[in-house]
């Protein structure tokens, strides 16, 4: 069965998709064309929006589903003109929490993702580029400055979740590669010994970093299974060894994997 849904926003967006694909998330019988309409801020645009949305219900036989974020009353009333299904994500939450609250919302665009009003923001940009000057074991000097330490085999997703938690938290995370010298003696490198208690592992399935190293380097001794599965089994006994927490990323997503490292580390998010 397909459907489309689409999410609009007079913003960015970012609010009626996430909401929007979490919803969707629970429908797996059903394959959704996601299409996402950002800076829909004129009666001019909305109008056209819904010429796309009755192209779509006429192509699958079905309403569109419509998730959105407008704010703008004459915005909307030209989008309910629509042979889609509107669900008004805004209303559908403020007006309740108005009347909790005894307070009137602002019904402003862009609340949660503007640069002005947002502190976090430059937390946010400071922690991305951390993370990509702490890269790969690339300075490791800055390691005091770090609320994380992934360490881990080469390309088991180190560097995604580092990335990730610093743009969706301010999390300061740097990450080493423990190379095949560093299994071989079987020891911790010194550069990480100092900050131990910052450390978190990730290791992967051989076979998926088998196949994850291909794309790189294709049949190559680095992307071998047989090399892979030394580096794995090394790895996870440095790890037990060493007391060092970790968790195996093959069928985690990286927002799942960095939840799971923040809960375990108990590290704070700098926001939310």
């Amino acid at each position: 069965m397909k459907r489309t849904a689409f999410f609009i926003s007079d913003g960015t967006g970012i609010t009626a998709e996430t909401l929007g694909q979490s919803l969707l998330a629970q429908f797996e019988n059903i394959n959704f064309v996601k299409l996402t309409r950002p800076y829909i801020d004129s009666e001019e645009k909305a109008r056209a929006m819904v010429q796309q949305i009755n192209a779509a219900a006429e192509a699958d036989g079905a309403r569109p589903i419509i998730f959105d974020t407008i704010v703008n009353r004459e915005i909307r009333a030209v989008l309910a003109q629509s042979n889609g299904f509107m669900i008004d994500i805004f209303s559908t939450f403020l007006s309740p929490l108005e009347q909790e609250l005894s307070a009137d919302s602002s019904y402003s665009v862009g609340k949660s993702h503007s640069i002005g009003h947002n502190t976090n923001y430059m937390e946010r940009i400071d922690a991305v580029n951390f993370a990509l000057d702490n890269d790969d074991g690339a300075r490791t000097h800055y390691y005091d400055k770090a609320d994380l330490i992934l360490v881990g085999v080469s390309r088991c997703g180190k560097t995604p979740t580092c990335l990730y938690m610093a743009l969706q938290y301010g999390i300061r995370a740097a990450n080493y590669p423990l190379t095949e010298e560093d299994m071989e003696r079987l020891l911790l490198p010194n550069a990480l010994k100092p900050y131990k208690h910052k450390l978190f592992g990730l290791t992967i399935d051989p076979d998926r970093l088998t196949a994850i190293r291909n794309e790189r380097k294709p049949n190559s001794r680095y992307a071998s299974f047989a090399q892979c599965e030394f580096e794995v089994r090394e790895v996870e006994n440095l790890f037990r060894r060493e007391n060092i927490n970790y968790i195996n990323s093959t069928h985690f997503s990286v927002e799942e994997i960095s939840a799971k490292i923040l809960v375990e580390k108990g590290v704070e998010r700098r926001f939310k």
